[in-house]
């Protein structure tokens, strides 16, 4: 596994490489010991799976807030996504700025997001799979959003969403703290 900086301090591109042979191929998702040379402290309590049926299917951008903040880290499985982190730390050097990345079923990218960092996606195909590993159990009553389309962030997303839920599409402008 290789970490790879991004614009956003802690937002990290994670590439595993894939070995093949006359068997197929393998490919390492996680590893609490290379995550530890790193200097990374993630140790993943949950892991969940979000299934997209069609082609542009939107979600996010969420995150929780604190003492429930969450470290995740986000790989496509089937399928293709743009993957968005977004920094909502106000003390950030990167506050409201935006990382996004191409993930793929075959190109061996994770996104490791930090804690006070939102995440969305967009589904690029139909079908799209995608893991989450997480540091916290999830808190309901500390799930909070931003609308994706919110002049605020002025994210760059790569086609309209076709599918969102009502509470993604009604999040009302971000409110800088």
């Amino acid at each position: 596994m290789r970490f790879h900086l991004t614009g956003l301090p802690g937002v990290l591109v994670v590439q595993s490489p894939e070995h093949e042979d006359n068997r197929g191929s393998f490919r390492r998702l996680w590893c609490a010991e290379i995550f530890a040379k790193a200097r990374l402290d993630f140790s993943p309590v949950q892991a969940s799976l979000s299934t997209s049926t069609a082609a542009h299917t939107l979600r996010g951008m969420h995150w929780q807030a604190e003492p429930h903040g969450e470290q995740k880290l986000v790989r496509c499985l089937a399928g293709a996504i743009w993957d968005v982190a977004l920094d909502l730390r106000p003390d950030s050097p990167s506050y409201l700025l935006w990382h996004a990345e191409h993930l793929t079923a075959g190109n061996g990218r994770a996104l490791f997001l930090p804690s006070g960092v939102a995440h969305g996606f967009l589904s690029l195909t139909s079908d799209a799979l995608v893991d989450y590993l997480i540091d916290r159990p999830h808190a309901p009553e500390a799930a909070r959003g931003a609308r994706w389309n919110d002049p605020a962030f002025a994210i760059d997303w790569p086609a309209a969403p076709q599918v969102l839920s009502d509470r993604d599409r009604t999040w009302p402008d971000f409110a800088h703290v």
